[in-house]
């Protein structure tokens, strides 16, 4: 079997075992659309947000829809990677290419953050109009790819199902709250080569959020946001590869490929 058949198959297989899962399937359809409503109607009681180019509901709907999204998709990296600690290492040693495991982890990670984004996108724009909807659906799976990568690092740290999960909720909601503006943060630093940034910079949320915000509000890519976002993702790729060797290797690289 070539490595894409391997890959197609593992994936299948990951998928299957999801929707056996009535939990799962429910989060997945009704989290979303209950998460943006909440934070919609909280910040409607606000007034104006200063600064804010929109009025506090739709503001409080960016928001949650960001943060449904990314919940999601970190929970389910941060499952793919503890699941992997037991099962893959059994079918490394049996001849299955740990290229193709990892792959077929984060395939799965990938169809399930587009499902969360294609829910969290439908009820949001059922209450607010969307500018350009194919950008603004765009910058959800990418928010949902940072953060599912970001659950298979977190997974990998803290290979237990509750304190990963509690951990992981925890970065979302402080994440999402620093990038939505609500609570500005005024330090930034001058580095060597990369030049001035800001701390918000350093939360993973805070370029999708940006670039959500202007799909949605102003129909256009947010300058400067998109680069950003993509080097979050390069980085936490490369941190999801090194986790998933620590967490179904023997602490080397040996058997990668085998």
């Amino acid at each position: 079997m070539s490595d894409v058949g391997r890959i197609a198959t593992g994936t299948r297989s990951r998928l299957a075992e999801l929707v056996r899962q009535p939990t799962t399937l429910a989060m997945l359809v009704l989290l979303p659309p209950v998460v943006i409503e909440m934070y919609g109607v909280a910040m409607e009681s606000f007034p104006q947000v200063l600064g804010a180019s929109a009025d506090p509901a739709t503001v409080g709907r960016v928001t949650g829809t960001l943060f449904a999204v990314a919940f999601l998709a970190g929970l389910v990296g941060l499952f793919q990677v503890i699941s992997a600690a037991s099962g893959d290492e059994r079918l490394a040693v049996a001849g299955f290419p740990r290229s193709a495991l990892l792959a077929s982890r984060l395939v799965t990670m990938v169809v399930v953050a587009a499902v969360a984004a294609v829910v969290a996108f439908a009820a949001f724009a059922v209450r607010v109009e969307v500018a350009a909807p194919a950008l603004a659906f765009g910058v959800l799976g990418l928010a949902g790819l940072v953060y599912g990568l970001l659950g298979v690092v977190v997974g990998s740290l803290l290979p237990r199902e509750l304190e990963g999960s509690i951990v992981l909720v925890f970065l979302a909601d402080v994440d999402n709250a620093l990038s939505s503006g609500l609570f500005p943060v005024d330090a930034s630093a001058s580095l060597p080569v990369v030049g001035e940034l800001s701390a918000t910079d350093f939360v993973p949320l805070y370029h999708p959020h940006e670039l959500f915000t202007a799909a949605v509000l102003d129909g256009e890519l947010a300058d400067g946001h998109l680069a950003p976002a993509l080097g979050w993702v390069a980085v936490l790729l490369a941190a999801a590869f090194l986790a998933y060797v620590r967490s179904t290797g023997d602490g080397a690289f040996g058997g990668w490929g085998a």
